[in-house]
């Protein structure tokens, strides 16, 4: 692994951990009749916390884009979870927590499985796809999962919405992840013609915008216990599904090696999911109080 592509990504972790709190701070305070709307982008972006922490998040999705040219989805999508590193760091800071024996565990489990995962599978670069059928179909199913999420959590957004429109947002991001990547290929082969006669880039756009949406609208609805877990855990496993599946990156195949891939992959879900729920995560508890008000009375 190259210390330049760990640093990078590393780096883009940081800027988008610290941007989503930031984020969440504002979004929380957004009016509900923008839930699921583009108009949730207007109103916030009114708000200096908010545009700090898209701010934050550009430099940290650009990083990232450096971080992918040089280096594998598979390698590059583990180090990016550990955004969730840094938003705790930030929440620990505004709401004074310790970090107790919930917030070491999940720190551990968060950062061994992503060394877990890297030092067994040994990702690798290899030649892109060529089969049309098999980037659909991943594509396809990344998509189309992320609208069944969102039509759902649409029904029940006081319940489990949140949490799902965070985890509809990590999919869309895994696939505008391995799709950037293939923008930046077409950019060293072609240039900027070969890029703007792609339909790659266009597709980044649409999917960082439409995946803007759904994480704002989870944030406002939902403290970042419930929302930054899952769509943590959510982008990673949909990027390098994305990266095997039709960019060519390699993993070792070796029952050894798949073993402690998978054992790798669960710790890091199951860090993010302890971090996530650590009382150093605000509770959102502004946010409780006004989806109340929305609940009809008996």
């Amino acid at each position: 692994m190259s210390l330049q592509v760990l640093i990078l990504a590393v780096s883009a972790a940081c800027c988008l951990g610290f941007g989503f709190v930031l984020q969440q701070n504002a979004a929380q305070k957004a009016p509900l009749k923008d839930f699921l709307s583009p108009r949730i982008l207007l109103d916030l972006v009114k708000v200096p916390r908010w545009l700090g922490g898209i701010a934050l998040m550009v430099v940290g999705m650009a990083l990232g884009a450096v971080a992918l040219g040089q280096g594998q989805l598979s390698l590059v999508e583990p180090l990016l979870a550990t955004n969730l590193l840094f938003a705790m760091a930030l929440s620990r800071h505004q709401t004074k927590q310790t970090l107790g024996r919930q917030g070491w565990l999940g720190l551990l489990l968060l950062a061994g499985g992503v060394a877990t995962f890297i030092v067994a599978g040994e990702p690798t670069g290899g030649t892109a796809l060529t089969d049309p059928f098999r980037q659909w179909l991943i594509i396809g199913v990344m998509t189309g999962t992320a609208l069944l999420l969102t039509a759902y959590a649409k029904r029940s957004r006081l319940g489990s919405g949140p949490a799902l429109l965070a985890t509809a947002a990590g999919l869309l991001y895994g696939v505008q992840d391995a799709l950037t990547r293939v923008t930046g290929q077409r950019f060293a082969e072609g240039g900027l013609a070969a890029v703007l006669t792609g339909w790659q880039p266009y597709a980044v756009v649409v999917l960082g915008v439409t995946g803007l949406v759904l994480v704002q609208s989870a944030f406002e609805t939902a403290s970042l216990r419930v929302s930054l877990p899952a769509l943590t855990a959510a982008q990673p496993l949909a990027g390098i599904a994305c990266g095997v599946g039709f960019l060519g990156d390699r993993l070792r195949t070796d029952a050894g090696a798949l073993a402690w891939e998978s054992a790798g992959l669960a710790a890091v879900v199951v860090g993010i999911v302890l971090l996530g729920l650590h009382p150093a995560m605000p509770s959102g508890q502004a946010v409780r109080e006004r989806t109340r008000d929305l609940q009809p009375s008996a």
